[in-house]
């Protein structure tokens, strides 16, 4: 972080800090895309569903289940599970 200034680290830091809650709300984004999108789109909101939760760590036996089962009402249960 020799690069950036003092300013720019904390702004960095912060970010790191509150990952898991970003990467929650854009699951939860992703939930109601599911919904919505249709073809390849969706195709590519699962992959994106697929990386958000390994980057949670998420354990590999749900994730799997997750995807196989291809229900946005399983995302979204996530979401909310995690959001208590």
């Amino acid at each position: 972080m020799a690069d950036y200034t003092p300013y720019q680290q904390k702004i960095i830091q912060r970010y790191y800090d509150q990952y898991d809650t970003i990467a929650l709300q854009r699951l939860g984004e992703l939930a109601t895309d599911l919904y919505l999108a249709e073809g390849k789109k969706l195709d590519n909101c699962w992959k994106k569903v697929e990386t958000i939760m390994r980057k949670i760590r998420i354990p590999e036996a749900r994730i799997a289940f997750i995807l196989q089962s291809k229900d946005p009402v399983q995302v979204a249960n996530l979401v909310k599970e995690l959001g208590k």
